[in-house]
């Protein structure tokens, strides 16, 4: 990753830059560069970066599945402190809203990759499970942890209701279009193929709408989502310098995450943990870990706008972008990807986006907040402890059968 990191200090330091107004004597372009990238990397939290390459090595030098997931997951850590601070000064070019909007894209991009290879192999309970869970930690986790950390650092904490009331409605439609395919099912006299096709279409739907939402973000109301009262950064770098840094943190985090959520399972089976506690709980937070410390700090920060952009930006795009993308990528394949999700995972999603809905509607958050988002994740993660795994057994036979009469 450092490589690549010096790589594109070398690029960009060409760009012409602002003035710096803290230092005392202006650094022009390739100085500021160079400092704003110190400033990043030349911390004490990024000694754990010895992590990434052991954490890279240990399947291939067959270490065991714990020292792999405890290598990898310490390499996270420091990763995720880059990608934070490369948000931060991407955000101060862009604006909060925007600039976490990126930096979901970044950490989607990912999911997205490892989505098509596991519907590749069929294992469609999997991906149902974990894209389930990725919106659920993004939205009950990650927002109720960021809303507790600012709420700790001041009584209340306001941000730009228009982005989260935008958001939230998105992500009702989606938890809608989630909802009547499985309802569909469970009618009397219909058939699985039928399904399949409600599902394939309402994909082409949904993700219509994603799109036009980002055209309602990024250019009709573009004026709408600029925070109104955010006071002028000096940036400590070019865009291009830090949208560099963010690529480079994000692929390391990728590859790392990839060996992390492989080395889980042979964890699991050693300590026994149940299949549906990993899909919805385990495997999402651990793979979105770096976004999780990123909205966390930020929001510690008074940053509201940018953490809200990092948590309710990432499930919106998960629900109405990758969800809907994974449908389709079932298809071309044709692997019977369907938007029948459980009753259960239907449920809790329709009810978490309420939740948060409610939650965010007063445009002002506290710790109080924070700790009912969190009591629900930790609520839902107890029921999921407790799934017997039977149920999955024949799920993942029915899905087979399925694939061989296809």
């Amino acid at each position: 990753g450092q490589m690549g990191q010096m790589g594109q200090m070398g690029q960009m330091g060409m760009m012409p830059a602002q003035p710096q107004q803290q230092a005392v004597q202006q650094p022009s372009g390739c100085a500021r560069e160079c400092q704003g990238i110190a400033s990043i990397l030349c911390q004490w939290l990024n000694i754990l970066l010895v992590f990434v390459p052991l954490g890279i090595l240990s399947p291939h030098f067959k270490w065991g599945c714990a020292t792999t997931f405890a290598c990898n997951f310490t390499a996270i850590v420091p990763l995720a402190g880059i990608l934070g601070a490369s948000t931060e000064a991407l955000a101060a070019h862009t604006g909060q809203m925007i600039g976490g909007l990126l930096n979901a894209t970044f950490g989607n991009a990912v999911e997205m990759i490892v989505t098509i290879n596991a519907i590749k192999a069929g294992l469609v309970t999997v991906v149902q499970g974990s894209l389930l869970g990725s919106i659920l930690s993004n939205l009950l986790l990650v927002l109720g942890m960021a809303f507790f950390a600012a709420g700790v650092r001041m009584k209340e904490s306001t941000f730009n209701m228009t982005g989260a009331s935008a958001n939230t409605t998105c992500l009702s439609l989606a938890s809608i279009a989630l909802m009547l395919p499985t309802v569909y099912s469970h009618l009397p006299n219909t058939n699985p193929d039928d399904g399949l096709m409600i599902s394939r279409i309402s994909s082409i739907v949904i993700a219509v709408v994603y799109l036009l939402f980002l055209w309602f973000q990024l250019v009709t109301h573009a004026d709408m989502f600029s925070a109104e009262e955010e006071e002028e950064e000096t940036p400590m770098m070019s865009a291009g310098t830090a949208i560099g840094l963010l690529l480079a943190a994000t692929c390391c985090v990728a590859v790392c995450s990839e060996y992390l959520v492989d080395s889980i399972e042979g964890v699991s089976e050693e300590y026994g943990l149940p299949k549906a506690f990993i899909g919805v709980i385990l495997l999402p937070i651990v793979g979105n870990a770096a976004e999780h410390a990123t909205a966390v700090t930020v929001a510690a920060k008074g940053k509201m706008d940018l953490a809200l952009g990092v948590a309710i930006g990432s499930s919106t795009q998960i629900a109405l972008f990758v969800v809907p993308f994974s449908v389709i990528v079932g298809w071309i394949c044709d692997v019977p990807m369907s938007l029948d999700f459980n009753a259960f995972d239907a449920t809790v999603m329709l009810l978490s986006v309420f939740l948060a809905s409610n939650v965010l509607q007063d445009g002002s958050s506290n710790w109080l907040e924070g700790a009912m988002l969190m009591a629900t994740y930790v609520l839902i993660a107890i029921i999921c402890w407790f799934i017997p795994e039977e149920q999955e057994v024949a799920l993942s036979g029915m899905h087979h059968r399925g694939h061989k009469e296809l």
